[in-house]
């Protein structure tokens, strides 16, 4: 008898007083009781696993917004350096029409102090693009990248792989690693003869 009373108590098959005549000294009996406390062990459960979830949560949305800001602090000035790249090719454009004119042949000094001074302020805005992490790429001798390049010509050349980069006729640009404007290149095809 005592054995199957022990089995059911703790079973909780039983949920009444040991004694009928004893009353219940709360409103509540035990096993209302043992139904509320398991009830709130579930919602214990439930509120720390969305609490878990919600900091987890706001930690994604932290790292992307991190992630954001220190994009646009990188790639803030991507529209400006795409003008400033125009006239980087403007000013090369001249200092190598300024080399042809200024050669040994032609004795005039002013024209050879107007190409050197075209020379040192395009290797100065050179050093401040690279300051500033835009780079110029030379993709000569490379092979083609559909993200880095735009073919404007097949060109058969001798000795070069079929796609392979045999000429460049206007420079690309790289902001921190990211394209910003595509070189415009000459691809090598087989030679056909």
């Amino acid at each position: 008898v005592f054995s199957t009373a022990a089995q059911q108590r703790s079973t909780g098959d039983e949920c009444g007083p040991e004694d009928p005549r004893e009353e219940p000294r709360h409103p509540l009996s035990g096993c209302a009781l043992e139904h509320k406390a398991i009830k709130l062990e579930e919602q214990v459960r439930d509120l720390t696993e969305r609490y878990r979830k919600a900091l987890a949560d706001s930690e994604n949305v932290r790292r992307r917004t991190q992630k954001f800001v220190e994009d646009a602090k990188l790639f803030g000035i991507q529209s400006f350096c795409r003008d400033l790249v125009e006239v980087a090719d403007i000013l090369e454009k001249t200092a190598e029409s300024a080399a042809e004119e200024a050669e040994p042949s032609n004795p005039n000094p002013t024209l050879k102090k107007i190409y050197e001074g075209l020379s040192l302020i395009e290797a100065k805005l050179q050093s401040v693009f690279a300051k500033h992490g835009l780079q110029k790429m030379n993709p000569v001798g490379g092979k083609y990248d559909p993200y880095d390049h735009e073919i404007v010509c097949h060109v058969p050349v001798e000795g070069l792989q079929p796609g392979t980069i045999a000429l460049v006729t206007q420079d690309g640009y790289k902001l921190h690693g990211r394209t910003i404007r595509h070189a415009l290149v000459g691809v090598a095809v087989e030679s056909q003869e």
